[in-house]
């Protein structure tokens, strides 16, 4: 079956009509499963991750969505995973074989490392070890020039004597990345026709990403062959257990920068999944139609955050993986650079089940450890007796334990209070809700750092953006995070706490191509990347829905790196987008003689669009398209306690059919939203009795409130309100500061207000980082031979 046959029948069951499609992100805590029906209505799951077999936490989830449906009528699955990213940090992937032009073997032992905070005065300081070990790096006889000359012919023999070695070692997987091969990749591909003689796998860098600078781009095809037989195994197994329950449909692969690809495609470039995960998230949010936004998902492990500009996310050309850096950011050449494309975010290790620890100095701190879902948080009850975020929120007041994750995990109070007690409050001489405060504060201030990076580190003023939360735990803690940054409004969608798998659904069959190419015809080459890129696709160029999006790398004439704007036949205008783009990168107004060093297509086959409910009465009116609102008109949660004119009710799977005990109590009370709990506010002096609604029951409350969802929970501090909008979005609006004449400069947006802990200045050390984040490259790093 091509990609043609189905996406069509991802949008039609073989009968012709309509069928259901899933969306599937697995998490470091938790696997979120979105079943979409034939007439937009939503089906939602949340169950444990399985990390030994991430297969059956899907196969668990994908289950409970489905419930009574057949899943014969399913039609198209799509999948975020973070295999990939997770195989390169913990370094899970195959042996791979390294080779290269005659004189360059050396080029990735050495690699490059700039050392940062605690390695700079390290004198016993020791490298990361390079993607391929120095012994395992070959080099064959041959040269061709930047035009695609040959400068010196490939000597065959030498290549069948390296395969044989390779061989020999027991070695089977091979990247292959010469010398200028972006220029003229018969080389290469002649170097890969031998070696597959006597090596399974070869990964050549023409076919992963021909561009000009050798290190990236061999880095870049390194990993491509370092995980692609781990993801193509993955997925082999994946296709085959949905089938065993039924699911015959095609399965699409979330890639890094947005959009969605054939399984069979993502196997062969596996390298483009490295950041699938977090991508599913701020297309989400892309979604809820707001044109400048901050993406902010804190889920179980990592809280991500993303700038929205125009409605579109923000892209980056190269990230690193496995880096080092402080705040949220990553620093060039501490960790893989990776040269595809990839929505640009900045990632923390701060979330639900981040772990809270007292160091050795007797400072509090939390993260980047996290308690995930084996053993999970102490409130989990699965052997867990470390206190983590969750803990600290459940403390406060702002969990319901009998409703967490819709009720299918009841929290335990008593061991969450225990664990805070003994490794915290204990240690630190403070009240159990001092310690749990403290965390609360402390990982706001850490998820903040994410903010900051994507946002004032690039001179863009937050104050000026919408930040729309998602993930479990993200609406939970938005208030605070935009608070620190004087935003003003928060935007939590329906299903914010399984926006990942939703945005999954949003997302468009597409594939890049790119090329390296000096002196070149724009439009033979826009031709061939043209035709490469529908053939991944398995489209014609002229099919219908079929768009193709041309772009370039331009430069000034003499300078070493470009920047990638929208192509136009006219060099003027050329000229003139390069040079608005520069002042907008750099803060420079600077004109001069241009040059065109590169060439992108990315071509997109649409989402499938889906008509509208004929009965929103009965059925939710939702449609989950690249162009369409993602909250539209429908409540997260089954109650039907739903006040006149309210939103019509969703179906719950694995426990998610209700919004906890706030609307249970009200159903019996016959009154929406007069359920109170007691929850922590600093402002009120402590604890104090507060009201908690359901977004079926809420219409309008000022702060302190809990608005309680089946996947997540809205905390609304003192100082905002919250408001429910037409398409069953909750908006917080900020009511106790003024919105403008702060400085950018105010200690909200400055780096030290990211200290700004309760009992230690240094808890947001670079300890609080997680292992993998994109930092923006529309700059590359220099010192490349090419």
């Amino acid at each position: 079956m091509d990609a043609r046959t189905g996406e069509r029948e991802g949008r039609e069951g073989s009968s012709g009509r309509p069928g259901y499609t899933i969306g599937v992100d697995v998490g470091g805590t938790f696997t979120d499963v979105v079943l979409r029906g034939p007439d937009g209505e939503i089906t939602v799951a949340k169950c444990l991750s399985t990390h030994d077999d991430p297969a059956e936490g899907i196969i668990t989830g994908v289950a409970a969505a489905l419930g009574r449906t057949d899943p014969s009528l399913v039609t198209g699955v799509v999948h975020a995973t973070t295999l990939a990213t997770n195989a390169v940090l913990e370094r899970r992937g195959v042996r791979v074989a390294y080779v290269t032009t005659a004189g360059f073997r050396s080029s990735i032992p050495l690699g490059r490392y700039a050392r940062v905070e605690e390695d700079r005065y390290d004198l016993r300081f020791d490298p990361p070890p390079p993607p391929v070990a120095a012994e395992d790096c070959f080099e064959v006889p041959e040269r061709i020039s930047c035009s695609g000359a040959v400068l010196e012919p490939l000597d065959e023999t030498a290549v069948a004597r390296v395969g044989r070695e390779i061989a020999r070692r027991g070695i089977t997987a091979a990247a292959v990345c010469l010398l200028h091969s972006y220029a003229d990749p018969a080389h290469e591909r002649r170097v890969a026709e031998i070696l597959r003689r006597t090596v399974p796998t070869v990964v050549i860098s023409s076919e992963v990403w021909p561009e000009l600078r050798e290190y990236e781009r061999a880095t870049t095809t390194i990993m491509s062959a370092y995980i692609g037989p781990v993801m193509e195994g993955y997925l082999r197994r994946l296709t085959a257990r949905l089938a065993g329950i039924g699911i015959t449909a095609p399965v699409h692969v979330m890639e890094s920068g947005g959009g969605v690809m054939p399984v069979g495609l993502a196997a062969r470039r596996a390298v483009a999944t490295i950041e699938s995960g977090p991508a599913a998230g701020v297309l989400a949010a892309a979604a809820t139609g707001h044109p400048d936004a901050i993406s902010f998902d804190m889920g179980g492990t990592t809280a991500k955050a993303c700038v929205i500009r125009d409605g579109r996310p923000e892209i980056t050309r190269e990230f690193h993986v496995g880096g080092k850096g402080s705040f949220g950011g990553r620093r060039a050449g501490t960790g893989v650079p990776i040269k595809t494309p990839a929505i640009d975010l900045a990632e923390v290790g701060a979330g639900g089940g981040s772990v809270a620890w007292v160091d050795a100095a007797g400072s509090l701190r939390v993260g980047p450890r996290s308690a995930g879902s084996e053993p999970g948080p102490a409130c989990y009850g699965l052997g867990g007796e470390e206190p983590t975020v969750t803990d600290a929120d459940l403390i406060l007041g702002y969990l319901d334990p009998a409703s967490f994750a819709g009720g299918t995990m009841p929290l335990a109070r008593d061991l969450a209070e225990k664990a805070i007690d003994l490794r915290l409050a204990g240690p630190l001489g403070v009240s159990r809700a001092e310690a749990a405060h403290a965390v609360h504060e402390i990982v706001n201030a850490a998820m903040g750092s994410a903010v900051h990076v994507v946002t004032v580190q690039r001179g863009l003023d937050p104050r000026g953006f919408v930040l729309v939360a998602s993930g479990g735990a993200g609406p939970m803690h938005a208030a605070r995070v935009a608070a620190r940054f004087g935003i003003a409004t928060v935007v939590v969608p329906a299903h914010c706490g399984v926006a990942s798998a939703a945005g999954l659904l949003a997302g468009d069959l597409s594939v890049d191509r790119v090329r390296s190419a000096l002196d070149a015809d724009p439009a033979q080459v826009f031709t061939e990347l043209t035709e490469a890129a529908t053939a991944d696709l398995g489209v014609r160029p002229g099919d219908p829905g079929v768009a193709v999006e041309r772009s370039a790398d331009v430069r000034f004439t003499g300078q070493a790196h470009d920047l990638t704007v929208p192509w136009t036949d006219s060099p003027g205008d050329l000229a003139a987008r390069f040079c608005a783009r520069y002042e907008q990168v750099y803060g420079i107004a600077q004109r001069g003689p241009v040059e065109v060093v590169g060439y992108r297509v990315r071509v997109t086959l649409p989402a499938a669009r889906r008509t509208r409910a004929s009965s929103p009465a009965t059925t939710a009116d939702t449609d989950i398209t690249a162009d369409t609102d993602i909250t539209a008109d429908t409540d997260i949660t089954a109650d039907t306690d739903t006040a006149p004119d309210g939103p019509p009710p969703v179906t719950g799977a694995a426990g998610s059919s209700g919004a906890g005990t706030a609307g249970r109590r009200a159903a019996e009370t016959g009154a929406p939203g007069t359920a109170r709990r007691m929850a922590y506010f600093a402002e009120t002096g402590g604890y104090v009795q507060v009201p908690v609604f359901t977004r079926a029951s809420l219409r309008e409350s000022g702060g302190p409130a809990i608005v309680e969802d089946a996947e997540s929970t809205i905390v609304v501090p003192p100082g905002w309100r919250a408001v429910l909008a037409e398409d069953t979005a909750v908006i917080l609006t900020r009511t106790d500061t003024p919105l403008t004449g702060t400085p950018l400069s105010d200690t909200a947006l400055s780096d030290t207000a990211l200290s700004d802990t309760a009992l230690s200045d240094t808890a947001l050390s670079d300890t609080a980082l997680s292992d993998t984040s994109l930092t923006g490259a529309d700059t590359d790093a220099g010192g490349s031979h090419e």
